[in-house]
């Protein structure tokens, strides 16, 4: 790790690490939310809260796609 990487908190694959952790909890709280939705049978709610959750999914994917790529370029 270079010491520009240290003052930033790690590589890249570390952020994007835990972006990816933070993007999780973010699915978890969100996927809970809709949980309680469908007790309220709120379906104009439920569906904006579907497409948060996919939103959040995507991101996490990037992010992991970030991780892989670098690490697929370390020699």
């Amino acid at each position: 790790m270079s010491a520009d990487e240290a003052r930033l908190g790690g590589s890249a694959e570390e952020q994007s690490l835990r972006r990816a952790e933070e993007l999780l909890a973010r699915l978890e709280a969100t996927r809970a939310e809709l949980a309680r939705l469908a007790e309220r049978e709120d379906a104009d709610e439920t569906i904006a809260v579907l497409t948060e959750l996919a939103d959040i999914a995507r991101q996490v994917e990037e992010e992991l796609a970030q991780v892989r790529r670098g690490v697929d370029a370390q020699p």
